[in-house]
């Protein structure tokens, strides 16, 4: 579904990608995860074509749709008119497919998409980007400013995806945690560059995680508490 090759994306002189990687397969659900400025959504933005590599290439394979980071509602539509534009290249824009996976959005469907919870606008977007039938869904962030339950809930709908319709799924996201539990691949990109690549099982609570991260500072376990005072002690807690 997504082939990307030794990516080079550049701000003026600031390199934000260098060399990156990246292959998510049909049927497939791939993380990309890393720290805030690692380069991720530059990587969201040059796959869905906003912004041009300065070398290597984006090669796509079927229909790709983006749930963007921070959701983007139409803030003054329904609901339902916000999941019909997601479908505006589909010629039968058809509701129920997408209302059958996301059954919450059915009692929402007439309410401005501006007056919904956080977690409802993120359900939304999803079911946007399902209204265009894609082959490739790409989620930049589906974590952000949601509670915990919320979003499990969405991963739940995720996984239901990709196993009742095998929608291949590229999940761009910071939390980690999330990221492995719902994804079987990742790969790791820290500072425009891809750190480390594998199964989400290999990667989890490994070192190269932990640096891309915390960078160098000590893991807990390693620290001498014994000699330390209590202002110490807050100081690594910071």
């Amino acid at each position: 579904m997504l082939h990307v090759e030794d990516l080079v994306v550049r701000y003026g002189s600031a390199v934000a990608l260098d060399g990156v990687s990246l292959q998510v397969e049909a049927g497939e659900m791939v993380a990309l995860v890393g720290p805030n400025g690692a380069g991720k959504s530059t990587m969201v933005n040059t796959i869905a074509g906003l912004l041009k590599p300065s070398a290597g290439s984006v090669r796509l394979e079927g229909r790709v749709a983006l749930v963007p980071e921070g959701r983007q509602m139409f803030a003054d539509m329904t609901v339902e008119d916000n999941l019909k534009l997601g479908g505006w290249s589909i010629r039968n824009r058809d509701l129920a497919e997408v209302l059958d996976l996301l059954p919450d959005l059915g009692s929402l469907r007439r309410r401005k998409a501006g007056r919904l919870s956080g977690g409802q606008q993120q359900m939304v977007a999803v079911g946007r980007a399902l209204m265009a039938r894609p082959d490739l869904l790409v989620i930049d962030e589906l974590s952000l400013g949601l509670a915990p339950l919320v979003v499990d809930e969405l991963a739940d709908h995720l996984r239901l995806l990709n196993r009742e319709r095998g929608t291949a799924v590229l999940l761009v996201e910071q939390e980690v945690g999330l990221a492995f539990d719902v994804c079987t691949r990742a790969c790791v990109l820290d500072a425009g560059r891809v750190v480390a690549s594998g199964t989400s099982s290999e990667l989890a609570g490994t070192e190269v995680v932990r640096r891309a991260y915390f960078g160098d500072l000590p893991r807990p376990e390693d620290l001498n508490t014994e000699d330390m005072n209590t202002e110490d002690m807050e100081e690594v807690i910071r």
